[in-house]
């Protein structure tokens, strides 16, 4: 007999099936039990009367069992298996959990809840965020791939770093010094130049960052994309525009379960505006007293800004645009129009930024001149530089991260629960 899914259960009435899954409770009663059985697809009610069964059973044992399904309406799901066989396959040793996974909710710490992750995980609400994951990837790559981008994958060990700054992981490489990927950026530029035109990678990124805070983690997992032959950074804007969209109308399809468990309502986009950074940092000065910091704007300027944009354009989304040459990386393409300023941008949803992009200097000579005025030497950037001699064209891209976009499309309030095994400051296992 072959296994049956319990979402498969209400097309089998009265028919005998084979259930895999794990005791998710038990209810006894004078006569017979409940137990509730919970697999990948949900959890049914089964009715046992043996109590040489009954007597083997404990949470989360994982079993085999066998049984006649019966339509009930009173059942979650209406439906239940009136038990013949059960074989326990998997032993719980534990008669207590470390947390209570029945309930209406945990009732434990997060850091608990990461400490036994493969426990808080058997909750089908903690579950559910990873299919949504899943079905951003799933959008993500299959949007790409309609508009002529190739996958790439590229190395997470490298012999430079990308980004520039102290937040860079090092590490000793049979002797020589080498590096954590803070991103795939110089290798999705070459790739460009080296004829694919327009690439993308989902893959981990790491920043040796010593924040501990709801919104940072120290490896995370980066959607990345370059596209050449571009006039301007709007392109690339364009293009996340409707990337995201899609995203949204194919969440909203594959993901019905998953979001109605999470209580998750999706936003509506028509329109993301498109607002300078120095027009943002004046309307926080002028309407709500809040000061910027240069070149920027802080966490709590972001949230009071998404507001404001929600009440004026009616968007859960803006573009930052126009950020200075001081605080975007060495290969960012300078504004010919705005001096001091590159053409760059980054994307904020509901306060928080979940994107970064921009143009990128296409020219060998003007790339040179970046990286000795960053203060760095030409000959530590060889085999990036030497690419930019045959004849490189205009591009840009932009880089979403994953957990955060996660996290904001469900409201989480942390990113370590949009995130399967975190690592943070503080945390380098399970």
């Amino acid at each position: 007999m072959e296994r049956v899914l319990v979402r498969d259960l209400m097309e089998l009435q009265d028919k005998e099936v084979r259930l895999f899954g794990w005791i998710h409770n038990i209810k006894a009663f004078k006569e017979f039990s409940f137990a509730y059985l919970r697999d990948r697809s949900g959890i049914v009610q089964m009715i046992i009367d043996d109590e040489k069964i009954l007597s083997s059973l404990k949470l989360e044992s994982s079993v085999k069992a066998t049984g006649r399904v019966q339509m009930n309406e009173k059942a979650p799901g209406g439906v239940e298996i009136i038990v013949s066989e059960l074989e326990v396959v998997g032993e719980a040793k534990y008669d207590l959990l470390p947390f209570t996974i029945n309930g209406i909710d945990i009732n434990a710490s997060l850091d608990k809840q990461l400490d036994y992750r493969t426990i808080s995980l058997r909750r089908m609400d903690r579950r559910a965020v990873f299919k949504v994951q899943q079905e951003i990837v799933q959008a993500y790559r299959d949007f790409l791939t309609k508009e002529g981008f190739t996958e790439i994958h590229t190395p997470k060990i490298i012999g430079m770093e990308t980004e520039g700054g102290a937040d860079i992981f090092m590490l000793d490489y049979f002797g020589t010094r080498a590096f954590m990927a803070q991103s795939p950026q110089f290798y999705k530029q070459m790739m460009v130049g080296a004829g694919f035109e327009r690439v993308f990678e989902i893959g981990a990124a790491y920043r040796a960052e010593p924040h501990s805070t709801w919104r940072h983690l120290n490896e995370y997992m980066s959607l990345d994309l370059e596209m050449g032959f571009i006039e301007s950074e709007e392109e690339i804007m364009d293009l996340e525009e409707r990337l995201i969209k899609h995203m949204i109308s194919h969440l909203k399809t594959s993901c019905v379960e998953e979001l109605k468990i999470m209580k998750a309502e999706l936003p509506t986009i028509e329109t993301i505006p498109r607002i300078t950074l120095s027009d943002a940092q004046s309307i926080l000065l002028e309407k709500f007293g809040k000061k910027s910091p240069v070149g920027n704007i802080d966490a709590e300027g972001e949230k009071i800004f998404a507001q404001y944009v929600k009440d004026e354009y009616h968007s859960d989304f803006v573009f930052l645009t126009k950020y200075p040459a001081s605080k975007r990386p060495l290969y960012t393409m300078p504004d010919d129009s705005l001096e001091g300023m590159t053409k760059s941008f980054d994307l904020i949803f509901k306060g928080l930024e979940i994107t970064t992009g921009g143009q990128r200097i296409h020219d060998y000579d003007m790339l040179v001149k970046s990286i000795l005025k960053s203060g760095g030497k030409t000959e530590d950037f060889d085999f990036y530089l030497e690419s930019f001699k045959y004849g490189v064209p205009p591009h840009g891209g932009l880089a979403i991260g994953l957990e955060r976009i996660t996290m904001m499309f469900l409201g989480l309030d942390n990113i370590r629960k949009a995130t399967l095994l975190p690592r943070d400051i503080n945390r380098v296992k399970p």
